[in-house]
This record gives C-alpha cells, structure tokens and sequence, in this order.
C-alpha cells in the first residue's frame, strides 16, 4: 500500500493478498474484536515470516463461551501475547506498527467489507481509541476467574431461554437461586453483546453455542 491511502475490500482472501506483507513484516500487532469469526485466516494466506515482539489482542466475553476458542486465547497468552476481555462495545480492528488500521465492515452476500487505512490522521485516532479500550480492559487468567460460572451454565441457561420457561422455574432447574439466575442470565447477555433475551439467542445461534 502507498502512503495516505484509504483502501476498501471485500472478504479475507482479497484482504490478506493486499496486507500480507504488512503482517508478515509487522514487529507490533494490536487486534479487538467480538468473536473469531471476524479476522479468520484464508488458507491461502502466509504466515508471518517471524513473530511480531509484542502482540496485543482484546476481545468481547462472548469469544469465551466456545470452550476451543477460550483455549486457543490461553495458548496464545502463554506464548506471550497480552489478551485481554472488555464489556465495551469495541471497533473490530487490526493495527499494524501503529501505521496501518484494517476496520472490518458489514458482511453483505456473505462476504465481510474491510478498510485498510495508512494516513497518519485516522490511524492516529484508531490508535487512540484502541489505548482507551486497552486500559478498560481485564486481563484474561483475571477475568476468566471470575466468569467460570457463566461459562459453565451457559448451554443450560440458553436452552432455559429457548424454552421460554418462568425464571422462577428455570433457576430451580439449575438449582440457583432466583436473583442469582437472572444475575447470570444478565451476565451471559453481556457476554454475547446482547440486549435482550431474544437477541442473546440469536447471537448464541451465530456463535454456534446453540
């Protein structure tokens, strides 16, 4: 890519041919994102010729509730990434040696829309949006500790949710108490980025939870 440029393209595999160089040259790699649907790898895709020194990764609570996924963050922290949880709606981004920004997009027909910016003005402004969820952020073994619980009840409670059964039967289903299952129920939404019941089924749905 040129300098002061903004490019737009569509899908993974067009992504990587246009910024592969870029990933593959990249000595600090900073990612948020909600799940790891949004920055999945093509095939076709190379890997970096040699590991960026620091590698810095955000993610929603959602990308925990997939037990491969939670997995796959705790290799990738003990290699020496810093991976962190936030409650916070995030940017689905990728910086690359705080000088390129790839933005993901909508997905239309099935195929996501990315943009690759490299002018210094909105890089910059990415860069300062990205700090400021980084410092509201959680480290993963800290949050983790906390969110135990919600990932393990979590396909009970989805399929108390599709049921449409009474709190008040479903918590005595799960053994729990009645505030300490909308409590749950409550933090399981969070988790999924949604705001209301219906829509933490549609997005446990998207995410393959269900």
């Amino acid at each position: 890519m040129e300098a002061d440029t903004i490019a737009l393209v569509r899908g993974e595999e067009e992504l990587f041919a246009r910024t592969a160089h870029l990933f593959a040259a990249a000595s600090e790699i900073a990612c948020a994102a909600n799940d790891f649907s949004t920055w999945s790898r093509p095939r076709s895709a190379p890997l970096q010729s040699s590991a960026p020194s620091t590698i810095r990764k955000i993610y929603r609570p959602g990308a925990l509730l997939d037990p491969s996924a939670a997995e796959h963050l705790r290799e990738v922290a003990s290699h020496g990434a810093d991976v962190r949880i936030t409650l916070e709606e995030i940017n689905e981004t990728i910086i690359l040696d705080r000088r390129v920004v790839i933005l993901a997009g909508d997905v239309v027909d099935g195929v996501r829309g990315y943009s690759v910016l490299s002018s210094p003005a909105p890089v910059q402004g990415v860069m300062s949006l990205y700090e400021a969820a980084w410092r509201g952020s959680t480290e993963l073994a800290a949050y983790e500790a906390g969110f135990a619980e919600v990932r393990l009840l979590a396909p009970r409670i989805l399929d108390m949710l599709a049921s449409g059964c009474k709190d008040e039967t479903a918590a005595r289903e799960l053994d729990l108490g009645l505030r300490t299952y909308r409590r749950r129920v409550a933090e399981l939404m969070s988790a999924l980025g949604a705001t209301s019941r219906f829509q933490a089924g549609v997005r446990a749905r998207e995410l393959g939870l269900v």
